[in-house]
């Protein structure tokens, strides 16, 4: 593989992806403009002329600021790789680690500079990241009023989502750079399980230990709908540890509801501001769409195929960290006296992104399907006629747009357009 090459191949994917991603977003919010003025007939006398507008007006916004966080996004990659940002940081990191006392487990040369550079890495991206998360929530979130979310609340979400990500991030991110050094040719597969086992642990620990650190979580006391919904389960032959309402309304008017958990410790969720905006009816087909993602076994399969695609990554990894023209390539000088596995891991999280945003529409495509044999499920067990009403009450509550782009949608939806959606439900 020659460095000369990687360079010209990842600055074409880079390039090429942004300016699709670019066109996308432009066709998108053209179509949504031209639009905004009228109702589609599907929806016509469901849906007033003033939700559709602010609907139109919310995704427009949410599109224009995409693009200015693309553009940003794209020179910040580009100056991390090929203008030299992770080399000028790892060679700092490189020289200071020198004088670490060598006696120290963690924080000695050569593990510790490894985490440092890692740990560094992430902070400044962090920091990069952060005036465009406060101008999303405070000012596009806000304008349209959705965001409940105050600055002392963000701030401790910030917090928090630091200390869960030290202390569950770096035990995992050390041990795949022990791996690395350590175990041999073969320690992309060691690793990958490592990852594997991670991936399950949090599955488990997710619901009792972690989102209770950043929402309150109180059993379901509405005793009509809590016997609705476990007739349904029991309909389905689903069980689950118990049924929950989250305090989702602190941060956003947005309403969701969700499973969580593995195995026998699943738990339903609801967020409070679904619970305030549909019926029970609704509720429970909201939840019978839910179901049959598990009982298509579609969770199954997408864990299943995440695993195999971590294994390819791994693998992948585990041959490009053996080549200096992956490090010159990427606009990095790989260390003759040092370990480079933080290095090789930094730099494969990069431009892997890059060059698998190809496969989005692939992805979205299965999705989608996903989505449609789901609302079919939950139209044999419960009412498609209140899925389609639930669906329609939380498009608008959502300001979720009646008329995307159909390419854009083919592109990216991960869920069928509300018409496509409604459309088949009504279907004979």
């Amino acid at each position: 593989m020659s460095a000369t090459l990687l360079s010209i191949a990842f600055a074409l994917a880079l390039a090429i992806s942004t300016l699709v991603k670019f066109w996308l977003s432009t066709r998108q919010i053209r179509h949504v403009a031209a639009h905004r003025g009228l109702v589609p007939p599907a929806f016509a006398g469901r849906v007033t002329l003033s939700a559709h507008q602010k609907a139109a007006d919310y995704t427009v916004a949410r599109a224009r600021f995409g693009l200015l966080a693309l553009a940003f996004n794209a020179a910040v990659l580009l100056g991390w790789t090929l203008l030299g940002g992770l080399d000028a940081l790892n060679g700092w990191l490189l020289n200071a680690s020198q004088s670490w006392p060598p006696g120290w487990p963690v924080l000695g040369y050569p593990l510790g500079y490894q985490l440092a550079l890692v740990a560094g890495f992430m902070l400044i991206s962090s920091l990069l990241d952060l005036p465009w998360e406060l101008w999303s929530t405070f000012r596009i979130e806000q304008a349209f009023g959705f965001n409940r979310t105050t600055l002392k609340l963000f701030a401790a979400d910030l917090a928090k989502g630091l200390l869960v990500g030290v202390l569950l991030g770096l035990p995992i991110v050390a041990l795949i750079l022990w791996l690395m050094g350590a175990a041999g040719p073969r320690w992309w597969l060691w690793a990958w399980g490592a990852w594997m086992g991670f991936q399950l642990l949090i599955m488990v620990l997710y619901p009792t230990l972690i989102a209770p650190l950043f929402n309150k979580f109180e059993p379901l006391t509405d005793t009509a709908l809590k016997e609705r919904v476990e007739r349904l389960m029991a309909r389905c032959g689903f069980s689950a540890k118990g049924l929950f309402v989250m305090d989702g309304s602190r941060r956003s008017a947005h309403g969701n509801a969700y499973f969580s958990g593995f195995g026998p410790a699943k738990r339903v969720v609801f967020f409070d501001t679904l619970l305030a905006k549909l019926d029970g009816a609704e509720v429970e087909a909201v939840l019978a769409h839910e179901l049959g993602h598990f009982k298509h076994r579609h969770i199954t399969k997408r864990i299943v195929l995440s695993f195999a695609l971590s294994l390819a990554g791994f693998a992948l990894l585990g041959w490009l960290a053996q080549q200096p023209a992956f490090y010159l390539g990427l606009g990095v000088r790989p260390s003759l006296a040092a370990p480079n596995d933080a290095l090789a891991l930094l730099l494969f999280l990069l431009a892997g992104p890059v060059f698998g945003f190809f496969v989005t529409p692939v992805a979205s495509h299965f999705s989608r399907r996903d989505e449609f044999q789901a609302d079919a499920f939950a139209r044999a067990q419960a009412s498609g006629a209140d899925l389609s009403s639930a669906l329609l009450k939380l498009h608008e509550d959502n300001a979720g747009t009646l008329t995307p782009d159909p390419v854009y949608a083919r592109f990216y939806y991960s869920h069928p357009p509300a018409a496509e959606r409604l459309a088949a439900l009504a279907a004979p």
